[in-house]
């Protein structure tokens, strides 16, 4: 199985856009400055797939248009579990680091800002998040991809470590299991 794609393969399927920033960004030239735009958009099909995308322009629908193209093409696929994730993950880009730690039915998405808008376009459903470090939101949507990126299926886990598939699950799966 492919983790990237061409964005083709989900042209069908419905997709949630979320615009997560929208920032203004300077280039200075002779006369002056240039003023424009730097948008960070995530793309999901609330089912385990991802993508994000950023965009510059001049203008903002412009901007919103690339990023969100770009994010359609970057799409891959999550690992989730029962709609959590299947273990506690950190994920760091620059100075921003997310931890994702899994939760118990109930629990909701205990996160804000970027991490949230990433987390319920791909699909989660209850999750407990720590943000820490830097608050560039670009840099914690990419941490939290990284995070996500990271995740591994319990079923892959427990054929290559030779134990049951109910030994890798989150603690209240074992105890209601078990």
């Amino acid at each position: 199985m492919s983790d990237y794609n061409t964005g083709t393969e989900y042209e069908g399927t419905e997709l949630e856009e979320r615009t997560v920033d929208i920032t203004r960004v300077a280039k200075v030239v002779k006369g002056g400055r240039r003023f424009g735009f730097r948008v960070t958009v995530v793309v999901g099909d609330k089912a385990g797939r991802v993508g994000m995308g950023v965009g510059s322009a001049n203008t903002v629908p412009d901007a919103i248009r690339k990023a969100s193209d770009k994010a359609r093409k970057n799409l891959h696929r999550v690992n989730l579990y029962k709609g959590t994730i299947p273990h506690e993950v950190m994920g760091k880009t620059s100075g921003a680091k997310v931890m994702l730690k899994p939760a118990s039915a109930g629990t909701g998405v205990i996160a804000g800002g970027g991490v949230r808008a990433v987390l319920q376009v791909v699909g989660v459903n209850d999750i407990l998040t720590k943000s820490m470090g830097s608050a560039n939101m670009l840099n914690v949507v990419r941490a939290t991809m990284d995070a996500l990126d990271q995740l591994k299926s319990v079923e892959e886990q427990a054929r290559l470590r030779g134990k049951p598939t109910n030994t890798l699950l989150p603690f209240w799966e074992r105890k209601q299991n078990g």
